[in-house]
């Protein structure tokens, strides 16, 4: 009697566990075209960890073997320049991933994954994505799509750094989320700390540009992080 109870307590552990890891793989873009039966294998070698704000998920250097998924939480993905500059790359949210260069060849990784609150981060090793990529090929393309994704987002962010001045970079990332959030009022989704960072500028440039675009009407400020974009033709072409 007691044996039974046992296992069957074990039983709909194991069984929470696996619904667990297949909510958090079933976020993700490379995956999520998947039917049900086939999450659930990808979710039994998948392994979930929590950290806490300020651990790091990888550094710079380590080697890369493993795809990081983020289930719940926020991780900030940056590098440093040889001054010791933090330039920020992306931010990870739930359904988010991280490591992908590991899918496809043993190698080391040039950024910081930081985790920014409390995250609970599923892993699946490389040695296992490579045997799931034969296993069912239709996410080879999904994973090349995303990688493909992000190397137009970093080489879109490196040129505007590079060519344009720190209020059309401002404004126009303004736009998008306005455009992402379908609102003239939202809040930023990272710290102005990070948007500096991400945009290539200082935070005391980014909030005295700010100010000066309340001043001219064409935004307003609600604390550090909600703003109305309020002319958004103006802004623009500020």
């Amino acid at each position: 009697m007691n044996h039974n109870n046992s296992t069957s307590h074990f039983e709909k552990a194991t069984d929470t566990t696996v619904a667990l890891h297949s909510l958090c793989v079933s976020r993700v873009p490379i995956f999520n075209h998947l039917p049900y039966e086939e999450l659930t294998v990808i979710a039994e070698k998948a392994n979930m960890r929590t950290y806490e704000s300020g651990q790091f998920i990888h550094r710079s250097g380590e080697r890369s073997e493993q795809l990081f998924i983020v289930h719940k939480g926020r991780v900030k993905v940056y590098r440093l320049s040889k001054t010791g500059k933090e330039q920020l790359v992306r931010i990870l949210l739930p359904g988010d991933f991280s490591g992908e260069l590991a899918l496809f060849s043993e190698t080391k990784h040039d950024s910081y994954a930081e985790v920014t609150e409390t995250s609970h981060i599923c892993t699946i090793s490389r040695s296992d994505v490579s045997q799931l990529l034969l296993q069912y090929p239709t996410i080879s393309l999904h994973v090349l799509k995303e990688i493909s994704k992000r190397l137009n987002m970093s080489e879109s962010q490196t040129t505007a750094i590079a060519t344009e001045s720190i209020n059309t970079r401002i404004a126009q990332y303004l736009a998008d989320l306005v455009e992402k959030e379908n609102a003239y009022t939202f809040s930023l989704p990272i710290s102005r700390k990070d948007l500096a960072s991400y945009l290539g500028t200082t935070p005391e440039t980014l909030s005295r540009r700010f100010s000066e675009f309340e001043a001219a009407g064409w935004i307003e400020q609600t604390g550090q992080r909600q703003i109305t974009v309020l002319n958004l033709d103006a802004l623009l072409l500020a």
